[in-house]
């Protein structure tokens, strides 16, 4: 339906008679009439019904029709947004569609686009187009991998060598969180000098999770002043995580640095938004800091208010602000300070 019209196109409905979500294969940009409607798909099975139509259409050669790719072709695949569909989702049907070309159809896909090349206003919905580069002159690859600044072309991302497609490889956020998480590291812990250090991070966590609840209504009237108005909502869905890991004892309280990965983890799964993302940052390099920057002896008060300085540092770099921000800092900060001092 085009935006503003009397008209409405009501053909295709959100949901069916059975209140299933309904999607359309082979829609046109315009709104033609696809191949047909059925109940929304997963994402590896909308890639396999696109490849599947992709490939039975083909190519004619000599006069005949055959598949359009083979097991062995080097293939570019394009992965065209048509106007509505979000980039987590796109990225997650650029994988469906490029895991299955490899690994199902013995294809290997060096040149993979993902954008919007050709939409139709806010249409929510995907295509795919598929390109076999076996046998392909040289100028014409070099081409495709040229780097470009065209506002409506995304670039290239070519795999010519190697056995593992750099974008398809993890990265950790922090180096060695993954032994530090899973208890599993080569490097020992080193010991905790801190006196009943169990004993008051619980009381502490406890203590700092009852607050941040009970100071939910407050800071949503806040942030609803000042900003969108879900800070107390976020906060509280943090501590009450938090506060559900430690007394479920899922939280490692013997030991500082695992208990701020835990902590950082406690926060990916339940905040949302740039201070979730902050905060995680945080507690993920106090965590790591213990370890790097803690003398032979063991972990000491001292070590802790390091530890602080160094989440706090990240929140400053990565977030791109400082204390007088008006963000988190101007809490953070001044925390800091005392801690550091001593008192």
């Amino acid at each position: 339906t085009i935006p503003g019209a009397e008209e409405v196109n009501d053909r295709l409905a959100d949901t069916n008679e059975e209140g299933e979500n309904m999607m359309e294969i082979g829609l046109g940009i315009h709104g033609e009439a696809g191949l047909r409607q059925c109940s929304l798909m997963s994402c590896n099975e909308i890639a396999e019904e696109m490849l599947k139509a992709v490939q039975n259409y083909g190519r004619e050669v000599d006069s005949q029709i055959v598949p359009l790719y083979e097991a062995g072709d080097e293939l570019l695949v394009l992965v065209n947004n048509l106007g509505g569909t979000s980039n987590f989702e796109m990225s997650l049907l650029a994988r469906s569609l490029v895991s299955q070309l490899e690994k199902e159809a013995g294809c290997k896909a060096t040149r993979v686009l993902v954008g919007s090349f050709m939409t139709s206003f806010d249409m929510q919905g995907a295509s795919v187009s598929i390109l076999p580069l076996t046998g392909k002159p040289k100028d014409a690859l070099s081409l495709i991998d040229a780097d470009t600044d065209a506002p409506g072309w995304a670039n290239v991302d070519a795999w010519t060598n190697g056995a593992i497609r750099p974008s398809g490889t993890e990265i950790d956020e922090v180096l060695g969180i993954a032994s530090i998480e899973s208890g599993t590291g080569t490097a020992s812990l080193p010991p905790v000098l801190i006196d009943n250090f169990v004993d008051v991070a619980r009381t502490i966590l406890a203590s700092s999770c009852k607050a941040l609840i009970k100071a939910e209504p407050l800071l949503t009237k806040y942030d609803t002043i000042v900003g969108d108005g879900d800070c107390g909502i976020t906060m509280e869905r943090g501590a009450k995580e938090i506060s559900q890991r430690l007394e479920s004892g899922t939280l490692r309280l013997d030991h500082p640095s695992q208990l701020f990965a835990d902590l950082a983890d406690a926060v990916s799964a339940s905040m949302g938004g740039t201070s979730g993302i902050l905060l995680e940052l945080m507690f993920r390099k106090a965590s790591t800091s213990l370890l790097s920057s803690t003398d032979a002896e063991g972990i000491t008060s001292s070590d802790m208010a390091e530890a602080f300085r160094s989440g706090v540092e990240a929140v400053s770099f990565y977030g791109g602000a400082q204390e007088g921000s008006r963000t988190m800092l101007d809490a953070l900060v001044p925390a800091l300070t005392v801690l550091l001092s001593g008192k």
